[in-house]
């Protein structure tokens, strides 16, 4: 199996995984410069870079790097130390770039107004794929978002067909509350990276409560970010486009402020709770 054609299909199919690749050798070791290594997501592996106690390690860091999405430079001395038995024992050195494979990020857009299209501009300039739901034709277009991968005008066509994982990031920007809540009600049981959805926080916990009525748990809905978007002041749809793109890359690069921000929204649901 050709390793780069692998690569293409996870992306395609929104797999992550690891590329190892053997940069500098020096001395004898049991493989050659740029031989590779690519570990899956599920632990399998296509290539080698030698075998033995070093891919060991580096099939663990692997896993570490997917994680982290963020690379590696791993070097081994083997210099007829017992650690790298089973064949390694060369008297080499050899250092070992590990890299992330990552599918494109998609950002999915449940409405097509105003926001949504100043989030489309944005978000596609950041390194998103766009697919845009309205159940409006006239909103869901290629006119209005000539960057969109895909464009659907049924909201329950598109739940049908749509499959979230770890690459998706769930927009709810629609005209309304009740469509809002209609797509929350299938996003917060998605395995979407990011749920967020527009609103003030006295309409967000109106939705949440619900829900709660319906059968929903209150712990669903600790993972969305709602009112979403970074506090900047936002008022015009631009503005409100920078604070939502600016949080889907924080979530995407794993930033720490994410985190904190997320801690402090679920205290605040806690406390609104008692």
């Amino acid at each position: 199996m050709d390793i780069f054609e692998e690569v293409v299909r996870m992306r395609r199919a929104g797999q992550r995984g690891a590329l190892a690749t053997i940069v500098h050798t020096n001395g004898s070791i049991p493989s050659f410069e740029s031989s590779r290594m690519l570990v899956r997501e599920d632990g399998g592996i296509v290539g080698t870079i030698g075998g033995g106690c070093v891919e060991a390690d580096v099939w663990a860091a692997a896993r570490e790097v997917m994680e982290r999405e963020a690379p590696r430079k791993m070097i081994f001395n083997l210099n007829h130390e017992a650690s790298f038995d089973n064949g390694l024992i060369c008297g080499g050195t050899l250092e070992v770039f590990v890299e992330p494979i990552l599918p494109q990020p998609v950002a999915y857009l449940f409405g097509g107004g105003h926001v949504s299209m100043a989030v489309a501009k944005a978000a596609n300039a950041a390194g998103f794929a766009i697919v845009v739901i309205d159940d409006r034709e006239q909103f869901a277009n290629r006119d209005r978002f000539p960057m969109a991968e895909q464009v659907f005008i049924n909201f329950e066509g598109a739940f049908a067909q749509i499959r979230p994982n770890s690459s998706s990031y769930l927009i709810i920007v629609t005209r309304g509350h009740k469509e809002d809540m209609r797509v929350l009600s299938w996003a917060v049981r998605t395995e979407a990276r990011y749920v967020g959805m527009i609103g003030s926080r006295r309409k967000v916990l109106s939705t949440y409560k619900a829900l709660e009525a319906d059968g929903y748990r209150p712990e669903e809905f600790e993972r969305v970010f709602a009112p979403m978007g970074v506090d900047i002041g936002a008022l015009s749809p631009e503005e409100i486009a920078v604070s939502i793109t600016a949080e889907l890359i924080a979530v995407r690069r794993n930033a720490e402020s994410v985190a904190h921000k997320k801690l402090n929204r679920e205290r605040q649901h806690s406390a609104a709770a008692r």
